[in-house]
This record gives structure tokens, C-alpha cells and sequence, in this order.
């Protein structure tokens, strides 16, 4: 086996490991495991509670970019704790800075128990983020769910503007989804996708088709002027991009380059010094299991730099 079939062999452990619904609660707990994991999670992670998100968005926008907030956790299979995490959301869309977005997975708020409830949860949130003047961004999930996902998407679309979706350059479907979603308002977020799918339904990450597919709906985001952010850390796709773009911004841009927290600030920096507007992607709260091993199996590279962080 060559490092290179090991390092995908070891991503696809790892998104496995993400699955696991039982982990992600055991391993946070556990005396001994715990801290180590948590020293690796600091890295991509602003911390456990809406304060700790609060400091880092207020440092993104003091240099010049805009920030989103996502409150973690997925698979939420009661509905009491449900409409629990949904009042953080709302809390969120109160007390965040202007400038700064709220995302959310519907499965957090009740996807995984019916669809019924994730739209009633991700109304209220709606209306919410609505009277404070800010975006609302609906995160990607597993393939299995995107259907599901991008029917209450819709529903929202009928009453509200503001209401935006992310979709993956991954899934063989998302050219037949973007041209349904480029009808809808709200801003596409478009990312590569880093679940564990099978090749019948995704690229591999590793692929060549995945850069030309993100590339692809790129252009067709730019030239369809529709809101759009460019979620990516991938130095030849942003530059591609920018490269369409005319090398430049302007003071009408519908569009954005997008970095998560802990990857990429080099990336925002160059962009914004072309006149692009970029935004940061700041996540916090206790379940950050999946959204951790998600980050390292997306580059080899960091399973070595988890390993430093947890041996600091």
C-alpha cells in the first residue's frame, strides 16, 4: 500500500469513526481520551458555549471579514432537546454581531426525528435571523439526507429571502440541484463535501473530477449573479476562481470566498486584498466530534498536526 492509499484509507476510517453516534458523546467524556481530543478540537473549534463564539467572530470582523456561526450537532433524535437547541439559534441570532451569519444542520433541530419539526424549529430560527438583519445559512449533510434537506429549504424559500443552502461539488446530483436552487433566494454556499459516500453517489475527494466540478458550479454561480460564498481552502481552486473573476472585487460582489476557522486565514487574506469579500466560518458547542474528524480526513497533513496538538 503506498502513503498515498494509506493516507485515503486513513480519511475514510476516520469519516466512519464521525458516524458514530454513541462515539461522539463517549469520547469528549472519557477522563483519559477527553483532553487529548479536546486539545486537537481547539484548533477548528472556538470553544463549548455562544461566548466563546462571540470573541472569535468579534476578532473576524475587526479584520475586515465577515464571520458565520454555527452552533454544532447533528442527529438529534428527540424532539424536547430538539426544540432545546433550536432557543440557542434564536439566542444567537439576537446577540451576534452584525456581519456575522447563523448556519445550522436541520438534523439538529429535527430532521432526524420528521421533517415537519425541522421546519417548524427552522422557522422560528428564520424569523429570528429575519428581524436581526442577518443571513441564515442551511448546512450540508450526509447524501442520504439531502433530499430531505433541500425540501424544507424550499418551503422556507416561500416566505423568506434570506435563507441560504449548501450544497457539495462532490454529489454526481448537484448540477441538477443548482439549477432548481438558482431560482430560489438565498445565498449557495458551495463546498467540496467531506462526508463518507460511495463512489456511486460522490467523487472521491482525491479526485480530478471534484476540482472540475467545483469549478464548474462556480462559474455557473458567478455567471447566474446569484449570492454565492466560495468554501473552500484549496490555494489552485481560489485562484482559479479569482482568476474568473477578473482578479478583483467590487462594491457589488455577490459573491464571497469563505475559510473555516483555523484553516485558511492566508487564504482570506489574499482574497481580500484583491477587494473579494471573504468570511470566516467559526463553529462552537460540545459536540464537535464529527465536525473535528471531518476537518483531518480532509487533508493528510493534519492527522500529523492532530497528533502535535494532542501531544502539546
Amino acid at each position: 500500500m503506498t502513503i498515498s492509499a494509506q493516507a485515503v484509507r486513513a480519511a475514510q476510517v476516520l469519516r466512519t469513526l464521525a458516524l458514530d453516534e454513541d462515539l461522539k458523546w463517549r469520547i469528549p467524556a472519557d477522563p483519559m481520551i477527553g483532553p487529548l481530543v479536546r486539545k486537537v478540537a481547539s484548533r477548528y473549534v472556538a470553544g463549548e458555549s455562544l461566548a466563546d463564539a462571540l470573541e472569535r467572530v468579534t476578532g473576524i470582523l475587526a479584520d475586515g471579514h465577515r464571520a458565520n456561526a454555527e452552533y454544532m450537532g447533528e442527529s438529534c433524535r428527540d424532539a424536547r432537546r430538539a426544540a432545546d437547541e433550536t432557543a440557542v439559534f434564536v439566542d444567537m441570532a439576537r446577540r451576534l454581531p452584525s456581519g456575522c451569519s447563523v448556519s445550522l444542520d436541520l438534523s439538529h433541530i429535527g430532521l432526524a426525528v420528521d421533517a415537519g419539526l425541522a421546519l417548524e424549529n427552522a422557522t422560528e430560527i428564520a424569523t429570528a435571523t429575519a428581524a436581526a438583519g442577518r443571513e441564515m445559512v442551511i448546512s450540508a449533510e450526509g447524501s442520504d439526507r439531502t433530499d430531505a434537506v433541500l425540501a424544507v429549504h424550499e418551503q422556507l424559500c416561500a416566505h423568506f429571502g434570506h435563507v441560504g443552502i449548501t450544497v457539495q461539488a462532490r454529489l454526481h446530483r448537484t448540477g441538477d440541484d443548482l439549477v432548481r436552487l438558482l431560482e430560489r433566494p438565498g445565498r449557495i454556499r458551495l463546498v467540496k463535501g467531506a462526508f463518507l459516500e460511495s463512489e456511486t453517489v460522490a467523487y472521491p475527494r482525491e479526485a480530478r473530477e471534484l476540482a472540475v466540478a467545483y469549478r464548474r458550479y462556480a462559474e455557473q454561480l458567478v455567471d447566474a449573479a446569484h449570492l454565492c460564498s466560495f468554501a473552500t481552502h484549496d490555494w489552485d481552486l481560489i485562484n482559479q476562481i479569482d482568476d474568473y473573476l477578473g482578479g478583483a472585487g467590487r462594491s457589488d460582489a455577490r459573491w464571497e470566498f469563505e475559510t473555516l476557522l483555523g484553516l485558511g486565514p492566508d487564504r482570506l487574506e489574499a482574497m481580500a486584498k484583491n477587494g473579494h469579500p471573504t468570511r470566516e466560518y467559526v463553529v462552537f458547542g460540545t459536540e464537535w466530534w464529527l465536525y473535528v474528524c471531518n476537518r483531518i480526513a480532509e487533508d493528510p497533513q493534519r492527522l500529523l498536526q492532530a497528533l502535535v496538538d494532542a501531544a502539546s
